[in-house]
């Protein structure tokens, strides 16, 4: 019997009790555009596959649990001195389970990439508009991903119970502790007394193995079904409207490629795993409430909070026997809840300050939203600072610098350079606009001087191509906001809140205007097709029909229709259903 005929037989037996071959049919034609910015979400998910994988493994062996132990294993420079049986049992694993220091570093750094990815991947989102609408639930989703990964990571690392982590936890103790009222409570229930306690650790270790692990599960579950409803954005480009999806179908072009990006990543966390040492807990030693390592540094994710405290002035106020620390509630909730405040209220505040309530499918470029990009860059510097901070001492120390004056410097920049990099990166990107706008009307340069009988010299240009030009002509015009009628404001534009809305309007929306010119600035109709607003409606679906080659492309309203080959040998698949989102 053949394998395709076993196959056949496998399928057709389940089909009949199950009656899955129409959805699997669907499925498989699922289209997927290819742009490598789409590799970054794939990255966070692989790397999450890989701390499930190797935090199994470590399970086996790792015993949360902080009774007191005398050491008496592998590692000799320890041998006699009392710790917690999690230092201990990490030890071990690092030093007697076969490939356990491997499975740890492959741990380790999987984190670290996984909350790299998610940020990454969050940044490419919001600066190509990604989480316009329909998309803001999954925009909500992933910041509560990256929340939880933050989490997630502080709580593993504070498990081997080592010096190093020992002084994170510490941190985590004073930041519960300046909450106003009820801080000391909130310490002394996590803890299970007064610190160090002795429930911390088994506390983080279900909190780590299995509470944040399901909801991010959960949460990554929800995250890729309604990405898989609402089909995936694309790039502007030819032939990409948004009423189509221009790419290649699951089965088996993406099944390959994702497949194979799999092993990739998962080859790349074991080369850093087994040349590049991380967290070496055996140089730190067990933890010692009295002791603290000199240029203790938390993972990357973690140095904002670290600078924020360091920055922070001292501050406390004693009102009727209570303490208000606000140098350290403030470093410690406010700037990463300004961020994350602003990133979640952001894609309601930008639909409201533009009135624009349409689906949007194609991405902008990040040139194209000169105020959305700016932002961006201004929120990164301010990031920047907080992180740079936290190494202050370490900085300090490589450049023969005193150590207060790095902490002047971080308390002037946290205000100066987000407005620096705000003001630089939009006067870079309506330069951008400008030469983009420059290429549309005298085209390409191409080199070739040329004299003209005159006498006068010339440089020949080339028009851009039809790829180029949908690319250049991609970027739509802004919606106006309800105009005045007969000097009378329309309703949503009146008082004061109006007036802010407009003002804001103006400033969101500033751009070099593509109609400026009497070139080819006024063809494109805001799709990247490169078609007039006047071309007919066939017209337009006929050039939507011819993909990139190799490339196949699905109607927005139902990917699993009939398709059919072009004359350039490309897959086309129009359908005509309902928009799935």
């Amino acid at each position: 019997m053949s394998v395709d005929r076993a196959l056949e037989g496998v399928g057709g037996a389940l089909d009949d009790r199950f009656r899955g071959a129409k959805g699997f049919r669907t499925l498989f034609r699922k289209i997927f555009p290819d742009h490598w910015t789409f590799l970054l979400g794939e990255i966070a998910l692989y790397s999450f596959i890989i701390l499930l994988l190797t935090g199994t493994f470590l399970t086996f062996w790792f015993q949360p649990s902080m009774t007191e132990v005398v050491y008496h294993g592998s590692f000799t420079h320890l041998d006699g001195v009392r710790m917690s049986e999690a230092y201990a049992s990490t030890l071990n694993i690092s030093f007697d389970v076969r490939g356990g220091l491997l499975m740890r570093q492959i741990h380790h750094w999987a984190a670290d990439l996984f909350v790299a990815a998610i940020l990454a991947h969050m940044l490419r989102i919001f600066f190509t508009g990604a989480y316009r609408k329909p998309r803001e639930v999954n925009w909500l989703l992933g910041l509560a991903m990256l929340t939880l990964a933050m989490l997630e990571g502080l709580f593993g690392y504070s498990l081997p119970d080592d010096l190093l982590s020992g002084a994170g936890l510490r941190i985590t103790e004073g930041v519960m502790q300046s909450v106003p009222l009820v801080g000391t409570y909130l310490a002394f229930f996590l803890f299970g007394g007064a610190y160090p306690g002795s429930q911390i650790i088994p506390r983080m270790y279900i909190i780590h193995v299995l509470l944040i692990p399901g909801i991010l599960l959960a949460l990554i579950t929800a995250h890729l079904f309604i990405m898989f409803h609402q089909k995936h954005t694309q790039m502007p480009g030819k032939g990409r409207t948004e009423k189509n999806v221009v790419g290649a179908p699951l089965y088996p072009y993406f099944m390959a490629k994702t497949g194979a990006f799999f092993f990739f990543t998962f080859a790349a966390v074991a080369l850093a795993a087994t040349f590049a040492q991380i967290n070496p807990i055996w140089l730190y030693g067990p933890y010692n409430p009295v002791a603290i390592s000199a240029g203790s540094q938390p993972d990357f994710y973690m140095g904002f909070l670290e600078g924020a405290l360091r920055m922070m002035p001292p501050w406390e106020w004693n009102v009727a026997g209570h303490t208000f620390s606000f140098n350290v509630f403030i470093p410690a909730f406010v700037p990463l809840g300004l961020i994350f405040t602003a990133a979640a209220l952001w894609p309601f505040l930008e639909q409201w300050i533009t009135g624009d309530k349409r689906e949007h499918h194609i991405n902008d470029r990040p040139r194209n939203a000169a105020t959305r990009t700016a932002l961006g860059m201004g929120a990164i510097a301010f990031y920047g600072v907080l992180w740079l901070e936290g190494a202050n001492d370490v900085v300090a120390d490589h450049l023969d610098i005193p150590l207060y004056t790095t902490t002047r410097i971080a308390q002037v920049a946290i205000f100066v350079l987000p407005v620096v990099a705000y003001i630089v990166t939009k006067r870079i990107c309506l330069g951008l606009q400008r030469k983009d706008l420059h290429l549309l009307e005298h085209g390409v340069e191409t080199g070739i001087i040329r004299q003209l009988p005159s006498g006068e010299f010339i440089e020949e240009t080339r028009p851009v191509t039809e790829e180029a030009r949908a690319v250049l002509e991609s970027r739509p015009e802004p919606l106006s906001l309800p105009p005045a009628e007969s000097d009378v404001p329309a309703p949503a534009m009146r008082g004061a809140t109006g007036r802010l809305r407009e003002r804001l309007n103006e400033v969101v929306n500033e751009s070099v205007p593509l109609t400026e010119s009497d070139g080819y600035g006024g063809h494109g109709n805001g799709h990247g097709n490169g078609h007039a607003a006047e071309v007919g409606h066939g017209a337009e679906a006929e050039h939507a029909a011819v993909p990139a080659a190799g490339e196949r492309e699905a109607g927005h309203g139902d990917e699993g229709g009939g398709g059919g080959y072009s004359a350039t040998g490309s897959v086309t698949d129009q359908g005509d259903g309902q928009s799935g989102s």
